[in-house]
Parts: C-alpha cells; structure tokens; sequence
C-alpha cells in the first residue's frame, strides 16, 4: 500500500482518474501512477469493482484523482504552473495537452481534457515580467496578453524593444 503524503492535492473527475494519471505520468518528468484503489462498494457515482481513486504524482506533486462523478468540474481558479527552460519544453508540454483534446487559451495558459487548466510558462517570460525596469516588464507583460502558447523569441524582442 502506498502511504499519502500529509498534503495531497485531490482533482475530481468522472470516471477517468486513471486515465489522467497515466497521461501526465507519460507527459511531465518526476510523475508516476503510484496506485490505484478500486470502490469496495457501490456509490452514487459507480459501482464495486469502479476504480475509485489514483494516487499519482504530476511534477512531483502528489495528487490523489477522486472517481466522483459529474457534479463537480475543474476551473481556471485552480492550475498547475509548469516552469518551461526553452521553446522545446514549452512547445512539448503545451502541444502535449492540446494536442490530446485540451484546448487552448490565452497567455500560456490551455485546459487538458479533463478541463483542467495550466500555465506554460517560459521561465524568460517570469524573469522579463518581474525585470526592475519597468517598461521593459511591461514591453514583455503587453507581448505576452497577445499570445496563447508562449512565443520565447518574442518575448525577447519585445524585451529588447
């Protein structure tokens, strides 16, 4: 038996817990399936035997996949922000998520299929944004509102000015 961490973040899903862990175990480094429990009797949503929960790790970051049911969705107030080095990270996690039926949306930010959402985020995007020099954090800030996927080489230009 796999024993939890003392915080785990927990993300409902209906049904397909499994198949999210075993997507972001296959996509990011530092993540696994750590193991799977199945139901020891019905419930609302399901039925004996239903996979209930999925222990896993996303980034290192252990997450617990509750089999709830439809009542609840994911939104945009919770995400996973994953830290990008250069444009084959950023491209590889965002095409990834999106190319497995997510979606994408504005500012480095796209949904997976399970609706939930992260953030892209080049680390030269993060770095230009907090620059000391003010217009140069807002050449960068103004570049990236116009972009979905980050754009690496743009965003330098728009540092350089």
């Amino acid at each position: 038996m796999v024993k939890p961490a003392k915080t785990t973040i927990c993300l409902w899903y209906d049904g397909d817990a499994e198949e999210a862990a075993q997507f972001y175990a296959q996509t990011f480094p530092d993540s696994s399936v750590d193991a799977v429990h199945r139901a020891p009797g019905d419930y609302p949503s399901g039925q004996q035997g239903d996979v209930l929960t999925v222990q896993f790790t996303v980034l290192g970051i252990p997450c617990l996949g509750l089999n709830g049911g439809p009542t609840f969705k994911h939104s945009e107030a919770f995400s996973f922000q994953v830290a990008t080095a250069d444009q084959a990270e950023t491209d590889r996690y965002w095409n990834a998520i999106v190319d497995n039926g997510g979606q994408e949306s504005a500012c480095g930010w796209c949904k997976d299929k399970w609706g939930l959402s992260w953030q892209i985020t080049p680390t030269v995007l993060t770095d230009a944004i907090a620059n000391p020099d003010p217009a140069l954090a807002k050449r960068a800030f103004d570049a990236m509102m116009q972009m979905r996927k980050i754009d690496i080489a743009a965003i330098e230009t728009a540092c350089r000015g």
